[in-house]
């Protein structure tokens, strides 16, 4: 190897990914081209994975190494910092490559000379290797202008120079690498996708994927840090809770008390405690409101009188928050949110995530969805016709979702024009819990059980 530049740098990074590791490593194997080098690293298993690296330690090609538990982020700086190549590309240890991705990955870079990373659709298998779907991603820049999914953290060949030069991972996090990387280079870099498959993708109890909570956590840290220089050419950022007399299930929702506390002093509480928010709107069409508000010498808390007839529930609350704008945004350049008092679980990290990633994609609003995962149809001539596809071979245009009602942000400017979204209108998933929206008197004695649980599971 010593007398062979080295195109690729494949790294392995493994923790008790043994019985999946002989698979991973014989992948590399097989590629069609050889100017590769492959660094194999156990993050502390303590499964077989010792036993399986020990097997390809005689490989000319091949270096082995031990860390004592740095986690996935910090693996992956090590492997960077070792690697020959010209480009580097992780393949996980419970993952395959098809024997033609670096051939392939390879050569766009070659011939793409204003590329920073390439990235192939896959296939999803089980854990036991069966092949069941097939993930397409479309063309970024021709069919998909909307570059607010990145691509899977594994199998994307990227140039080691600008690894480099963005310093790498960053390791407070854990998870999320693909986020992290695509949020550095997006703006400045080309990032660009082959559609063909050219990974096996293994989904199974054991993947990093199943940490809800973490990646949630990771995506929505990732997204603030990254865009606090933009918000500034976002301000003033208003936060408002429409609330109003009738039209609900029962007068005066926002009474209402969950744990002995009003929805609306709940909302407020949620509100107040972003420092992204300038202004914390409460919109009502009772004046008593204007009370409540003063209670809380909250130099940010303001109040809005709404007219009656914008309360009806045809009304759209776009009028409202027009007028709502041209107090404390005349200039329209910032961003207004949405927090519904229907929604009681709603916390301050989603209503600042639906501020990020209308700022991060540059968009014109943002939207809390849910993924179905399912398939789903609309009734035809000849009975029920699907909408999307579902398993099989499917693309990121297949995937449905449904609006979880949980909030919204718009820029101000879409206002001014009296369109709630604009036409640019990027989206971000949020939990089935944070979802729970109330339309009747049995929704609200749920949330009332559930928000009395809490209470008893955190005393």
């Amino acid at each position: 190897m010593e007398n062979q530049s080295i195109k690729v740098t494949v790294y392995i990074p493994s923790h008790n990914y043994g019985k999946y590791l002989g698979n991973a490593i014989e992948s590399v194997l097989r590629q069609t081209i050889t100017d590769w080098e492959l660094i194999i690293i156990d993050d502390n298993s303590s499964d077989n994975t010792q036993e399986v690296m020990r097997l390809y330690e005689g490989h000319p090609s091949i270096s082995i190494h031990r860390t004592d538990g740095i986690g996935l982020p910090a693996v992956c700086n090590f492997a960077i910092v070792k690697a020959k190549g010209e480009y580097v590309i992780r393949l996980d240890g419970d993952d395959v490559f098809d024997e033609n991705i670096l051939l392939v990955l390879s050569h766009y870079l070659d011939s793409h000379p204003e590329a920073a990373l390439v990235f192939p659709d896959y296939y999803l298998m089980d854990e036991y290797g069966q092949i069941y779907a097939q993930e397409r991603r479309e063309r970024v820049y021709s069919e998909n202008h909307m570059l607010d999914m990145p691509p899977n953290g594994a199998c994307t060949l990227i140039r080691k120079s600008v690894m480099t030069e963005v310093n790498g991972y960053r390791e407070d996090l854990g998870s999320q690498d693909g986020l992290d990387l695509w949020t550095k280079l997006i703006k400045n870099k080309k990032c660009f996708n082959v559609n063909l498959p050219l990974f096996y993708y293994r989904r199974h109890g054991e993947n990093l994927t199943k940490d809800v909570q973490r990646i949630l956590a990771a995506r929505r840290q990732i997204k603030r840090d990254v865009i606090d220089q933009t918000l500034l050419s976002h301000r003033p950022i208003i936060g408002v809770i429409p609330i109003r007399k009738n039209y609900d299930f029962v007068p005066n929702l926002w009474s209402q008390k969950l744990n002995g506390r009003s929805l609306l002093s709940r909302d407020i509480e949620v509100c107040l405690s972003s420092t992204l928010l300038d202004y914390v709107v409460v919109a009502c069409d009772d004046p008593e409101v204007e009370h409540i508000i003063a209670e809380y010498q909250e130099p940010r808390l303001k109040f809005f009188l709404r007219e009656p007839q914008s309360t009806t529930r045809t009304a759209s609350v776009a009028k409202t928050l027009e007028k709502i704008a041209e107090v404390y945004d005349p200039e329209s350049r910032g961003i207004t949110v949405l927090r519904y008092i229907q929604t009681p679980f709603v916390s301050k990290d989603t209503l600042e995530e639906a501020i990020t990633t209308l700022a991060l994609n540059e968009a014109d609003s943002s939207s809390g969805v849910e993924a179905i995962n399912a398939q789903v149809f609309r009734r035809g001539k000849f009975g029920l016709e699907p909408i999307n596809r579902f398993g099989g071979f499917y693309s990121d245009f297949d995937i449905v979702y449904k609006d979880a009602m949980v909030c919204l942000a718009t820029k101000n400017a879409n206002l001014k024009r009296g369109s709630l979204t604009g036409s640019s209108i990027v989206s971000f998933e949020i939990s089935a819990a944070e979802s729970f929206f109330m339309i009747s008197s049995k929704d609200l004695k749920i949330a009332q059980l559930i928000a009395s649980k809490k209470i008893l599971q955190t005393a």
